[in-house]
């Protein structure tokens, strides 16, 4: 009986130790939704990273370590982005890669700061998520600020633009990006002709399109997602108001097209992604792309890179730190160096990325098309 009671001791140390030898990796974005193409492609970047890291084999601390995604669906609502964001706190996760919006990830951030948990978004561009002040909050993209004003000097000193009308959702992220784009153009001296805002889940825009073409504006600018921004295309074209279109990463996929109906011009659109590589950099990130392909049967969208970095990140720091343990490897992740498929990795003391790079694309075919590089 002893050596049976031994035994089973044994056994369910072993079982314990098996446990701890899981590293836990969560992720959460709109799978389900207008905007589900977006919250997919984050969770097949994470999920690329995940797969990639068991099958190189991992040791943290002298032990062999198996990585698990542990994904939820926060359909980009505020709401259901904290109670995921509780889920996955119960769940002990020992990282979190997301949320994919700024309006979900700035409230869901205060509750892994609250346990403790490191978060990287690699998708959220609100200054608001960064300026809280918690210890746990990372982005491996640009922020609006960076973004607004790269889009601002483009729009003015590219595109030509002087008469702008500026349209958001009014979620965090459209209407912070309006703003940041509007101080940046209007400093550059351009106007802003016509101010307005609709929400994140409007289909009809005429009354909209109707004050702005009354205003005679050479750009309109939109702060929000493509699953908005490609109706009220497709309303303009009815309204006879052909007029070139400029957004932020929200905007910036092949989906934009297919939502406008097909009346999309060669040209129309201009987007910026809150990152981007070029030169020699570029060939990690073109094999990334082709790898996605392959195991997806799909294009990127835009920031499954950003996720699959986020990853990797999170593991290097936890490689770095000899543990998984979030109080031991946090530290580790805010002084970290990595390089991603994306470009280099490194954090500011809010947990911004250091040196961000702004890509800006136009369209041609539907498809998007690279204009440049800039930060």
């Amino acid at each position: 009986m002893k050596k049976q009671a031994v035994l089973l001791a044994a056994l369910a140390a072993a079982g314990m130790a098996s446990a701890q030898e899981v590293v836990r990796i969560g992720h959460a974005a709109a799978v389900t939704g207008p905007v589900a193409y977006f919250g997919k492609d984050t969770e097949n970047g994470a999920r690329m990273a995940v797969e990639a890291l068991n099958a190189k084999g991992v040791t943290i601390g002298g032990r062999k370590v198996t990585f698990q995604l542990l994904a939820e669906d926060d359909a980009g609502d505020p709401k259901q982005a904290t109670s995921v964001a509780q889920k996955l706190a119960d769940a002990k996760i020992h990282g979190m890669v997301g949320h994919e919006t700024s309006g979900t990830t700035i409230p869901a951030s205060k509750i892994y700061h609250a346990a403790g948990i490191p978060q990287i978004s690699p998708s959220s561009t609100s200054p608001k998520y960064t300026q809280q002040g918690f210890n746990t909050t990372f982005r491996v993209v640009a922020n609006d600020v960076q973004l607004g004003q790269a889009l601002g000097r483009y729009a003015i000193g590219e595109m030509k633009a002087r008469r702008v009308a500026v349209v958001d959702d009014r979620t965090a992220y459209g209407q912070g990006l309006a703003m940041e784009f509007s101080r940046s153009l209007q400093k550059q001296g351009g106007a802003v002709v016509a101010k307005e805002f609709t929400n994140d889940k409007a289909t009809d825009f005429s009354a909209i399109i109707t004050r702005i073409r009354a205003s005679k504006p050479d750009l309109v600018f939109f702060g929000g997602m493509s699953a908005t921004a490609g109706p009220m295309l497709r309303q303009m074209k009815q309204l006879g108001m052909n007029v070139r279109m400029m957004g932020g990463d929200g905007i910036c996929s092949d989906e934009i097209h297919k939502l406008s109906g097909g009346t999309m011009q060669d040209g129309q659109v201009v987007c910026a992604e809150a990152g981007g590589v070029q030169g020699e950099a570029r060939a990690a990130l073109d094999k990334f792309r082709a790898d996605y392909r392959k195991r997806f049967g799909v294009d990127v969208q835009i920031n499954a890179p950003y996720a699959y970095d986020a990853v990797m990140t999170m593991a290097e720091a936890m490689v770095k730190a000899g543990s998984w343990q979030p109080a031991k490897y946090l530290p580790v992740l805010a002084r970290i160096q990595h390089k991603g498929v994306t470009g280099p990795i490194a954090f500011d003391a809010r947990g911004d990325i250091k040196d961000g790079t702004i890509t800006l694309y136009g369209f041609k075919g539907g498809k998007r098309s690279l204009l440049t590089v800039t930060k």
